[in-house]
């Protein structure tokens, strides 16, 4: 017997049915095995989103998930490239942790420009972590949007809601005109609104407001214009289509939304508590509480806490003899002594001292005599014009800005 055949024999006896290697080359390959369906694999790793609780601190986030030694191992971990005690209520995280409990990776948006990324070093040395706040990117482009205040949207956020914008443009516009507007009492149905503003897209699909170019504001028959314009001093202001400034010595409202008025300016009104007839010398607004007050001017805090039936208190002096004051807050935001400007936060809505429900009770003193807001802050002067020397190059900027704003609606 040749050698060959000997271990063709061998082969045949030691494994039948299979081919040794040297026979596989000589005989035909077996035929094709019918195809099997698909294993269902499970997943190592789970994926977690949630929202930052309130009061919640980064240990307990990370208690809540991973084993107590690990969540400390984690906090260490960050702690080289952020401060713990910065983590804030209500934003968004994504958590990724094994099936053994080890984190795997964990993203938070820090603010609206970083989000904080910790992950293994390498594939390598999976419980190896690495903290690094990274900067989204970005892009910036110029847009428009127009709206209008009807039946189905009596509010600007509303109207602007529908308009597909957020709520953050809304305060931005109501900004712009909050000295020629009350967006809480004096919208009214057949306004409208044509903006051109810059609008920031973040690679996480997230959404941010630059600065608004142009605004169109219809209200009640009449027409608002507002282009902005950067003083040779850096600071950019919004003025009419001849220059004059769209800024007035008060705001229209020391609230950014519109909330609807509950009381008025009277000297004899029913109390809702005391059931009795007295003066109610300023004016309510309906809002829920946290909701941000502002200051109506530049001034100083003269008066900031618990102040018996007005509960926690804040008054701050302006120039011209003029005083005003927000009443029910739930929290105070300044001190006394410290200096505010226009439109900074103060304090929040609440309903302290002597009162049926959350609301702002908004007053005005003018050389120690109460006066009626409203009435009042109709009287207040504009702020300074476009200088004569600086008109040509306002102009040139006008008609730009003018040009991005869509048609008007037939």
């Amino acid at each position: 017997m040749s050698r060959a055949a000997a271990v063709a024999a061998l082969c045949g006896v030691l494994l039948p049915g299979l081919l040794c290697a040297s026979c596989a080359r000589e005989d035909p390959p077996p035929a094709s095995e019918p195809a099997q369906s698909d294993r269902l694999l499970h997943p190592d790793t789970e994926v977690i989103t949630g929202i930052v609780p309130r009061n919640s601190t980064l240990a307990e986030l990370f208690r809540a998930y991973l084993p107590d030694a690990h969540a400390a191992h984690v906090v260490d971990v960050i702690a080289r490239s952020m401060d713990p005690r910065k983590l804030r209520a209500e934003r968004p995280f994504t958590l990724t942790r094994s099936l053994d409990g080890f984190l795997r990776a964990f993203d938070y948006e820090v603010d609206a420009d970083h989000y904080l990324r910790v992950e293994p070093v390498s594939p390598a040395t999976p419980h190896e972590l690495a903290a690094n706040v990274i900067a989204y990117k970005r892009e910036e482009a110029t847009a428009v949007t127009t709206g209008h205040i009807d039946k189905e949207t009596p509010s600007l956020f509303e109207a602007m809601e529908e308009a597909g914008e957020s709520v953050d443009l809304s305060v931005e516009l109501a900004a712009v005109f909050s000295g020629e507007i009350d967006f809480n009492s004096e919208l009214q149905p057949g306004d409208s609104f044509r903006v051109a503003f810059q609008k920031i897209t973040r690679e996480n699909g997230t959404v941010a407001y630059g600065a608004i170019q142009a605004a169109e504001f219809n209200n009640d028959g009449r027409r608002l214009e507002a282009f902005r314009f950067v003083l040779p001093d850096g600071k950019a202001g919004y003025f009419d289509a001849n220059g004059r400034s769209l800024k007035r010595f008060f705001l229209k409202s020391p609230l950014k939304f519109e909330p609807r008025i509950t009381s008025r300016f009277s000297y004899s009104r029913r109390h809702p508590v005391l059931n009795i007839r007295r003066a109610h010398l300023g004016v309510d607004y309906a809002a829920p509480v946290g909701a941000p007050v502002v200051a109506v001017s530049n001034g100083v805090v003269t008066r900031a806490g618990w102040s018996g039936d007005a509960g926690r208190l804040i008054a701050v002096r302006h120039a011209s003899g003029y005083e005003s004051l927000y009443l029910h807050l739930s929290s105070v935001a300044v001190r006394v002594g410290q200096r505010v400007s226009q439109g900074e936060l103060v304090g929040r809505v609440g309903s302290s001292g002597l009162s049926t429900g959350p609301h702002l009770d908004y007053r005005l003193r003018k050389n120690g005599s109460y006066v009626n807001p409203l009435t009042e802050h109709r009287r207040m002067p504009p702020g300074d014009p476009i200088p004569a020397s600086l008109m040509a190059a306002f102009t040139a900027e006008r008609d730009r800005a003018a040009a991005l704003l869509p048609a008007r609606r037939p």
